[in-house]
């Protein structure tokens, strides 16, 4: 749900994954093999898309807002990712054009996002709060009840 109000704007939702009530405006997709990661959920999602930019997004990022996504998509090049606090590259937060990363993902054979992305010299931007946080344990959890 928070993944989706992050890209009010978007023309399509596609969503890789078990279908979800309340999210009325997803397209649903399952990746091939079924929870093979980001790589083939990524194969999936970009069949869906027309649009000239994409958004990527992991579905557990509580912090991420509108406003972090309309900065990934105003930065200039080939796409942008979010880095976090300790200077890492956030694969699963960006915002790309699609003909690249179509172009990428089609000679890509690898299973590493990092390995897919990391060569097309995305823009890194660092944007205040914690919109690259991803959560996935109890203690993220707890972390984001203590924002709360």
């Amino acid at each position: 749900d928070r993944g989706g109000a992050a890209v009010p704007g978007a023309g399509r939702l596609v969503v890789v994954g078990p279908e979800r009530p309340g999210l009325d405006r997803a397209v649903f997709r399952t990746e091939d093999p079924p929870g093979g990661g980001p790589v083939p959920a990524l194969r999936a999602g970009l069949a869906e898309v027309s649009a000239p930019r994409v958004v990527l997004l992991a579905a557990d990022l509580p912090f991420l807002r509108a406003e972090h996504v309309a900065a990934l998509l105003a930065a200039e090049g080939p796409g942008a990712v979010l880095v976090d606090d300790g200077g890492h590259e956030q694969w699963l937060v960006g915002a790309w054009r699609t003909a690249v990363l179509a172009e990428a993902l089609a000679r890509y054979e690898g299973r590493s996002l990092r390995g897919l992305l990391a060569p097309l010299r995305p823009a890194a931007l660092r944007l205040p709060g914690e919109p690259w946080f991803d959560c996935d344990t109890l203690d993220d959890l707890e972390h984001v009840r203590s924002k709360a």
